[in-house]
This record gives structure tokens, C-alpha cells and sequence, in this order.
């Protein structure tokens, strides 16, 4: 087999060249049968938009958000935790569904945030809303909704 087709098993090595020549920046993600590059600018609330997002529960936001990235198939490309809001920019698999990614993530920090501290379930009924913005970063840079993402701190 030619050299890097190893990892690339079935995939059409044409489509292959192909993407390379037309996103030679790009990180792509193969697998036996795919090729992807797939990356999603996500925002949720707190319920009642409360700013309850302040230390220390950003910082444990964060490392829980970190520690799930491969058990549910995304990478955090850049993460910024606001009192009353989330900016996540994922690099995420497709066949996972960013939705349910998005689920996933909300129901796993929910539940260990509020069981580390008590105190925001009289905060809260529940911590998140059901709503939640997702865009695919492509009308717009990958560069431009990072400096987007990391300038909210600022503000």
C-alpha cells in the first residue's frame, strides 16, 4: 500500500487528493470509510439567561467540557465561558450529530456542576435552557469566530 494509505483504508484516494488540493490548511479526519472536517460555533444559556456562570464554576465548566472530548467524539477548538452564556467552537465527528453532541455535553456539566455545588440547584430548576445556537464554521473564517470567541472575555 502507498505510503499514508494505511490509515485510510477504503476511502477513494482520489477523494482524498482531491481535499488535499482544496483544503491543504484544513485538518481532516479519516477513518475506513470518511473523510471530515466539520467544525460548529455553539452557544447555550443558563436557564433565565442567570449569570451563574463566575468562578469557580467556569473554570470546572471548562475541564468538564475538556474531559469529555473523546467519549463523545468532538474536540474543543476554542471555549469561553461568560456569566450568562457559552462560546464553543467544536471540531466534531458528523456521523455523531452535533445535536446530540450538544445534548450530551449540557446533560453531563448539568449534572456533575450541579451535584459539586448545591447550591445552584435552589439557583435553577435546571441549569441549561433546551435551545442552544449551532452554526457550521464556513460562511465565515475559522479565524474571524475565534477572535469572536476569544474577545467576548473583553466585553
Amino acid at each position: 500500500m502507498p505510503a499514508g494509505g494505511e490509515a485510510l483504508g477504503r476511502v477513494d484516494r482520489t477523494c482524498v487528493l482531491y481535499l488535499n488540493i482544496c483544503m491543504p490548511s484544513a485538518e481532516l479526519h479519516r477513518d475506513r470509510t470518511i473523510v471530515y472536517s466539520c467544525k460548529y460555533h455553539i452557544v447555550f444559556c443558563p436557564k433565565y439567561r442567570r449569570k451563574v456562570l463566575i468562578p469557580p464554576i467556569d473554570a470546572r465548566l471548562k475541564e468538564l467540557v475538556i474531559e469529555k472530548q473523546e467519549e463523545y467524539s468532538y474536540r474543543v477548538i476554542e471555549m469561553e465561558i461568560m456569566p450568562d452564556h457559552v462560546h464553543l467552537l467544536l471540531d466534531a465527528d458528523p456521523r455523531t450529530g452535533k445535536d446530540t453532541v450538544v445534548r450530551k455535553i449540557k446533560g453531563y456539566t448539568a449534572y456533575t456542576i450541579r451535584k459539586e455545588y448545591p447550591w445552584m440547584k435552589s439557583r435553577l430548576p435546571s441549569m441549561w435552557t433546551r435551545s442552544r445556537f449551532i452554526a457550521s464554521v464556513g460562511s465565515v473564517s475559522q479565524d474571524v469566530v475565534k477572535q469572536y470567541i476569544a474577545g467576548q472575555k473583553g466585553q
